[in-house]
């Protein structure tokens, strides 16, 4: 990339507490271009909408923020309370209401009795103000651990909510089914439980559970078009995936797996289809380590339409994949990395009203993919 970009930036005078605006559209391949909305912020985790000029940004420190896009200008919403911002814990996803558009949820890491979890949280937002914050619910998956919290948050059209938890770097609670740990966990938008999850009747799993077998899911969308959940998760060493989510069934981790250990080359798990365990739709062997997940529709970006775009740490690049559909079961295929040149962890995706992409990099800069001419 060309690093004379640099020199773009802009100071915002007498906005003490606002993030520099980068004014330039940058190349970063043949088919894309980039312009920084904002910068200076730490780990901005998750950002969302609340209309096509304001982003909502969860950095990973507890801080949440309005971003005007036009100006850069942030201003100040809420600070989370006893957060765990430690090893991967923090602030992590948010995602606004689609009954309620004044509410947004939120989850993020606390500290327990027992060690730090993963908690799904609702506020209400009152102009610059984050109100009536509440956690809808404090997940039994405590572990004295900073690693695998997951958690991306996703909504279907019948008014539910899902969000991911990570085994917590225990890798027994892949098949353990009386905590909440290594799920995808299915919700009402009160936080309750659903009458009609399917293991509700069953006591050896927890009520809220709609699969499980997840090491650590960091991408989760719904697509309306298709009633489909995609999520994507880390694997070991190798083996990332990207799974279908479907109710009731065990996605493997760890006992399949096409990752190794991390301290020698050892198979995880079985990397070969076995009963009873859902296979995923793509395995990433290098790992790309994954950090989001959405399908984009829409005439913005005609070469994206119908894809899915995964947000990538380790290699820095947005991961196009297609989708087969031609079959009983869809394919997929990597078709592409863009954004390679940015050199930047891409840590989320977002999809504004109008159609546009935005995506939060681990350097503290928001920007716009601006579509190829």
């Amino acid at each position: 990339m060309n690093r004379t970009f640099y020199s773009t930036i802009l100071t915002l005078s007498g906005l003490i507490t606002s993030p520099t605006l980068l004014a330039d559209e940058v190349p970063v391949d043949e088919s894309y271009s980039v312009t920084a909305v904002a910068s200076g912020l730490y780990i901005p985790w998750g950002i969302e909408f609340v209309d096509n000029n304001t982003l909502i940004i969860n950095e990973k420190n507890g801080t949440i923020s309005k971003i005007d896009i036009s100006s850069g200008s942030k201003q100040p919403l809420y600070s989370v309370s006893e957060l765990y911002e430690g090893g991967q814990g923090g602030l992590l996803d948010i995602a606004r209401s689609p009954i309620v558009p004044e509410q947004y949820y939120f989850t993020y890491s606390k500290n327990t009795s027992e060690g730090s979890t993963v908690v799904l949280a609702a506020a209400t937002l009152n102009g610059n103000k984050l109100t009536d914050w509440q956690d809808l619910l404090i997940t039994d998956a405590s572990e004295d651990s900073g690693r695998h919290f997951g958690s991306r948050i996703s909504f279907d059209d019948e008014g539910y909510l899902y969000f991911g938890v990570g085994d917590r770097g225990n890798r027994d609670n892949g098949q353990d089914t009386n905590n909440h740990a290594a799920s995808i966990l299915r919700l009402k938008l009160d936080g309750s439980t659903p009458t009609n999850n399917p293991f509700v009747n069953d006591d050896s799993i927890r009520d809220e559970i709609w699969s499980y077998g997840h090491r650590n899911p960091q991408g989760l969308f719904f697509d309306s078009k298709t009633q489909r959940l995609w999520e994507i998760e880390h694997g070991p060493r190798g083996g990332d995936e990207i799974n279908l989510i479907q109710p009731t069934l065990n996605y493997g981790w760890p006992v399949t797996s096409h990752g190794k250990e991390y301290w020698g080359p050892f198979d995880v798990g079985e990397a070969e289809e076995k009963s009873g365990i859902e296979s995923p739709k793509l395995v990433y062997v290098p790992s790309i380590a994954p950090a989001s997940l959405v399908l984009y529709r829409g005439d913005k970006y005609p070469n994206l339409d119908g894809k899915l775009l995964a947000g990538s740490l380790k290699l820095t690049h947005i991961n196009v994949v297609s989708i087969d559909d031609s079959g009983k079961t869809p394919k997929l295929t990597e078709e592409k990395r863009i954004l390679d040149e940015l050199n930047e962890r891409i840590r989320d995706i977002a999809i504004s009203p109008d159609g546009y992409l935005f995506l939060s990099t681990d350097n503290g800069n928001i920007y716009r993919l601006n579509p190829s001419n």
